[in-house]
């Protein structure tokens, strides 16, 4: 342990001695402080704090992720090319100590500088919010600066999957396709079928029935918030749509019936509900009443969610704030692998292509599910294909699951939107981006860098 904090003191001297460590507090501080002064919101304080927090948190974010790699790949490649690494190599240290303690050094100087701004983003949105009417400040305490647990209907998926497949074995009976057209005719079908769960026609209704499970216990006279998002083929006069709801016990009185309301498409709406509409074994009921002449599709991922009070907004926020951290490590750990093999500016070069297909992952996604990477052809709507998919398709499938274990997890939408992070996001989260697909970097990086001749790197590249 002495050994990897010799060199993770290092480390932070490099940090200082190439201003970075400065440098970076100053620009948090300043995105910190400056946002709030050019931020456009909708004019409430729930807006505001809202963006404030998305903002704030996703730039320091950026900072801390491009300084973290830049930190990893130049502290470990510039001492190989500046022949440091060589003298340090001769004392009675193993490599991977070396490579361990530079990691620990990036670590311990991301967590100053997260525990810095955090702070000061938190100190700033406790300030503005003492600041508000009362009326504002109890919106905000209910609905952004809170932990709110989460409830949806079950998946669907399984059911969605056998009554596609029951379809199209039925129409390949009746009219028989060619063997290459068949998974395109699988997702045609899939879309429909999905769609009879999702659309709410005109002068229809729907239902959905959600088990609030193990939260019953703690929920009796704590009010509740629905969050609906629709979207619509057509639009309206009035960029809105009428909504009708209902909600509690069918065929009792424990019902509530809200007024008319007035909401957008393709945005998120919270409203708040009575307590205690739930039934005996946590169901709520909730029903959807269509008045307008066209139909509404509610999203089966996002289209309805009850909301529920579950913990205080400082803890919440120390959660996201550690899912952060995570990611930062994963980065210093990339970083410190190219620098393993690579001289500065190509292990730069290598560590932000990696970061780029990582935030090209809906681009990967769109190309996995047409099942090609060639262009359709824009007036049959045919989907081209080329020898490369065979290679392209499974490797993009590959990084998109190696992608999922890292963008699975969104502190700042969650945060932002006073949703509950739990303690089990942030341990899968540890296990997952750290442990997991850190720990195979570090693997790698290691194992290079072990084998790395520090003598004659110079000489060699």
């Amino acid at each position: 342990m002495q050994r990897l904090l010799a060199i993770a003191w290092l480390t932070w001297k490099a940090a200082f001695r190439f201003r970075l460590f400065l440098v970076i507090a100053v620009l948090l501080l300043a995105a910190v402080v400056g946002l709030p002064m050019v931020i456009q919101d909708d004019g409430t304080a729930r807006g505001f704090t809202q963006i404030l927090l998305t903002y704030t948190l996703s730039v320091i974010t950026g900072l801390l992720g491009l300084s973290t790699l830049w930190l990893a790949c130049g502290t470990l490649a510039r001492d190989i090319e500046e022949c440091q690494m060589q003298v340090v190599a001769t004392k009675p240290i193993a490599r991977w100590q070396i490579w361990l303690g530079k990691w620990l050094g990036i670590m311990s100087l991301n967590a100053a500088l997260l525990a810095l701004s955090g702070a000061s983003v938190y100190g700033l949105l406790q300030w503005r919010a003492a600041k508000l009417p009362a009326a504002e400040q109890t919106i905000l305490r209910e609905q952004v600066l809170v932990a709110r647990g989460s409830a949806k209907e079950p998946n669907n998926d399984a059911e969605i999957d056998a009554a596609t497949e029951r379809i199209l074995q039925g129409r390949l009976k009746s009219s028989p396709v060619d063997k290459v057209d068949v998974p395109e005719v699988r997702k045609q079908i899939r879309e429909q079928v999905k769609a009879d769960f999702q659309v709410v026609p005109p002068e229809y209704q729907h239902q959905w029935e959600i088990d609030l499970g193990f939260a019953k216990n703690f929920l009796k006279d704590k009010p509740l918030q629905l969050r609906v998002k629709f979207n619509s083929a057509q639009g309206s006069s009035s960029g809105t749509f009428f909504a009708l709801w209902q909600v509690g016990v069918p065929g009792t009185t424990k019902l509530w019936r809200s007024e008319p309301m007035s909401l957008a498409p393709n945005t998120f709406h919270e409203f708040q509900i009575p307590p205690n509409l739930f039934d005996d074994k946590g169901v709520l009921t909730v029903v959807f009443a269509n008045p307008n002449n066209t139909s509404l599709l509610f999203p089966l991922e996002d289209g309805m969610e009850v909301l529920y009070p579950e913990g205080g907004f400082m803890l919440n926020f120390a959660r996201g704030l550690g899912i952060i951290f995570c990611w930062m490590a994963l980065l210093a750990a990339l970083g410190l692998m190219a620098a393993s093999f690579l001289t500065f500016p190509v292990a730069a070069f290598f560590s932000l292509a990696i970061l780029t297909i990582g935030l090209s992952s809906g681009t990967l996604a769109e190309a996995v599910a047409a099942g090609t990477v060639t262009a359709g052809n824009g007036e049959t709507g045919v989907m081209g294909h080329s020898v490369a998919d065979a290679v392209l398709i499974p490797l993009f499938k590959g990084f998109l699951v190696i992608i999922s274990l890292v963008k699975n997890f969104s502190p700042i939408d969650s945060l932002s939107s006073g949703l509950s992070i739990s303690w089990t996001d942030l341990g899968l989260a540890f296990a997952q981006i750290v442990l997991l697909l850190g720990g195979i970097t570090g693997a790698i990086g290691i194992g290079l860098f072990s084998r790395r001749e520090l003598a004659t790197a110079q000489g060699n590249q």
